[in-house]
């Protein structure tokens, strides 16, 4: 039965109906709590009165919100302050959403210019991250910044452009045929391996790069940024294309300590990081016949005031405390990701750790590394630099993993030259030759470096192939640089479309690219010019253990980016020596990137074929695997009636740092001698056990 307004249900006096009453909205509510226990009744659960343990730092106060001492406990200066009751650790439920995603967070905009801020803080329109979110009433993802593009995108008729037209729609199942992701059994989705987690992120960025490649040729719409990653990450998601769908406590399958990625959507379609969004992601599980959050992964990128400097520990920030529009900081609350992790302080379970680091490609852009499994030691309360509470909890990294961010300090190192890289014969085996030094390595024997050749870092020519073109036109664009939706003879070669994006990231993998010419007076730096620039990471040739030398990186490589080019001399196919190990050919017969291509691979119209065994640059170093992550892509060079063909080497997927640099030999024609069959040790589970 009703009680009459104002009535006071725990008194049976007269109402009165003078008093003010505070009426708030229903999302404003705080959740009502049960009062304080008796502290002699014995614990509720298997946390009730388990303090975290200590010391704490100086200045922090345990936050322990379980046991509130009596006046008699507490300290003089504190006992005129109220004291809120005790709130039983299993009085917070976990909101189950839809899909079971956890706690995805919510989304906050700087009010001048519409900037999505993710939980740690980044701004979401630098293309490294993304706004998904969740409707937390609905438990439904959506996409609030596709929203909005999609609301504002209109043509000059005013009539709304789709995001997913008919030819993405058609680029889209072709490749998801292609790279055998149509009808995925559901148990290999929810429990993935290092094949299909590959296969996952490779459509998502072949996808985000054709895209960003469509986009550019579009006018830019002011206020609405162009957003690849997100539309990307969109069809990934419609289509359930991802791997991992079951969330778990520890490692998850297909993925390794210091793997990487550029974009937060990554994180989520790998099964990392299910939030694209939060910074700390949890899961409920049954705690004394009750659904508690255990935390199972936080990414830490410098949105908040983390203490990460230290490989092996980690003090983090707990989440929230900024949620108006004015930017007034409040205190924190130990409410869904913080509970979790409080909890988990307490279970000792194991969580992973992501940290995201500053990419050296670009100014405003971040790398996230993958740095293992850490337990919570300690957790506390403190004053943060806006004079608000905050949570922090001490992460310590689980002994006995392999090198991730520490591994990524120790180069930082050795760049800076506050370290020297042990094993070092030739700080820089070019003399010179490249823009950036490549240092030859090798700290696993004696051998003092590969037999003498000489550096060459660019492709020589006896004579010019005849150009494919009757006559070629050389562009003019001497500002700036060759740009799209412009008249540039070289653009409309790409078929009106500039092949790379800013970042030299190559955007179509399956057309002959025609770079700027000899004769063009576009400037070094002008985007259709890439293979051209020299090397953009630092390199090494390092002693591998069973394959002579080898090749790697110092920096982190995003997934189509160019690496090099392979470099030497241009030979007939009659003056192939069969004893020649440096040898590449272009007439052999090499595997797609895509199993089923959408279109025919591209082939040199001309045969060429490259000796790097007396001259040659990095590229010769480059070893075979049946499984690489490096792939050629053929690069034209025209000037008049001459045409230049080169090979430049990309990246097929995002590389760490010290990991090798493979590419597929190919296959010699069955009517055509060649060097003799070799033992392949790649290792890989694909591998054919020989190469050419």
């Amino acid at each position: 039965m009703a009680r009459p307004f104002g009535s006071d249900p725990m008194s049976s006096g007269n109402i009165n109906k003078s008093a003010v009453l505070t009426v708030r909205p229903l999302r404003c509510l705080a959740p009502v709590f049960p009062s304080q226990p008796d502290p002699s009744a014995p614990p509720s659960s298997q946390y009730a009165s388990i303090p975290p343990t200590g010391p704490f730092p100086p200045g922090a106060t345990p936050f322990f919100p379980f046991f509130v001492p009596n006046d008699s406990q507490k300290p003089a200066q504190h006992r005129s302050y109220p004291i809120p009751s005790p709130v039983p650790l299993n009085s917070f439920k976990t909101p189950v959403s839809a899909s079971g995603n956890g706690d995805i967070g919510t989304s906050r905009r700087n009010s001048r210019n519409h900037t999505v801020v993710d939980e740690d803080g980044n701004s979401l329109s630098d293309s490294y991250d993304n706004s998904f979110e969740r409707n937390m009433e609905t438990g439904n993802e959506f996409n609030d910044k596709v929203r909005v593009i999609r609301r504002k995108v209109q043509s000059k008729s005013g009539v709304p452009v789709s995001n997913t037209d008919v030819a993405i729609e058609s680029l889209v199942n072709k490749m998801l045929i292609s790279f055998n992701l149509v009808g995925m059994d559901g148990f290999h989705q929810a429990n993935s391996d290092k094949e299909l987690v590959d296969r996952v992120l490779i459509v998502f960025n072949l996808l985000r790069r054709k895209i960003t490649q469509l986009d550019d040729k579009k006018e830019a719409i002011p206020g609405v940024a162009k957003r690849p990653d997100l539309r990307a990450g969109t069809i990934c998601m419609s289509k359930s294309v991802r791997a991992n769908t079951m969330k778990r406590i520890g490692s998850v399958p297909g993925l390794d300590v210091g793997d990487i990625f550029f974009f937060r959507m990554e994180l989520c379609l790998a099964g990392l990081h299910a939030p694209s969004m939060a910074g700390i992601d949890y899961m409920t599980v049954k705690v004394s016949g009750n659904d508690e959050p255990l935390a199972v992964s936080i990414v830490s990128s410098g949105g908040y005031d983390d203490e990460g400097d230290d490989g092996e520990v980690l003090i983090y920030s707990g989440q929230g405390g900024v949620q108006r529009k004015d930017k007034q900081h409040m205190d924190q609350q130990l409410v869904r990701g913080n509970l979790a992790l409080e909890k988990s302080l307490h279970k000792a379970n194991a969580v992973r750790v992501i940290r995201g680091l500053k990419d050296f490609a670009s100014p405003t852009g971040k790398v996230y590394v993958y740095d293992g499994l850490y337990k919570i030691h300690e957790s506390w309360v403190e004053k943060g630099k806006s004079g608000c509470n905050i949570f922090k909890y001490k992460f310590v990294r689980i002994a006995g993993q392999p090198e991730a961010f520490t591994l990524w300090k120790s180069i930082q190192q050795w760049k800076d030259g506050a370290t020297t890289r042990p094993g070092v014969i030739l700080p820089d085996l070019t003399s010179g030759a490249e823009n950036l030094p490549v240092c030859l390595v090798n700290d696993l024997d004696g051998e003092k470096g590969p037999a003498y050749f000489t550096y060459a870092p660019h492709l020589k020519y006896t004579k010019p192939f005849p150009s494919t073109k009757s006559s070629v036109i050389n562009c003019n664009c001497a500002t700036g640089g060759c740009q799209s939706n412009t008249n540039c003879p070289c653009v409309q070669r790409n078929d009106g479309q500039i092949p790379y994006t800013s970042l030299g990231v190559l955007l179509s993998h399956n057309a002959l690219v025609h770079e700027c010419g000899n004769m063009c007076i576009c400037p070094i730096n002008c985007r259709n010019r890439v293979s051209q620039a020299g090397l953009k990471m630092r390199l090494e040739v390092f002693k591998t253990k069973d394959k002579g030398w080898g090749l790697r990186s110092w920096d982190p490589i995003r997934s189509g980016s160019f690496i090099c080019e392979y470099a030497g001399v241009v030979i007939s196919e009659n003056g192939i020596d069969s004893d020649d190990n440096y040898i590449f050919d272009s007439t052999r017969t090499f595997e797609p990137l895509e199993t089923q291509p959408s279109d025919e691979p591209v082939k040199f119209p001309f045969p060429l074929i490259i000796s790097a065994r007396n001259e040659g640059n990095v590229g010769r170093f480059m070893n075979h695997s049946c499984s690489p992550n490096v792939y050629w892509q053929p690069v034209i060079r025209e000037n008049q009636d001459e045409s230049y063909f080169h090979v430049g080497f990309f990246a097929i997927k995002h590389i760490p740092p010290m990991q090798e640099l493979t590419f597929n030999y190919g296959m010699v024609l069955a009517d055509k001698a060649g060097p003799r069959r070799k033992k392949c040790l790649c290792g890989s589970s694909k591998c054919k056990g020989f190469f050419y």
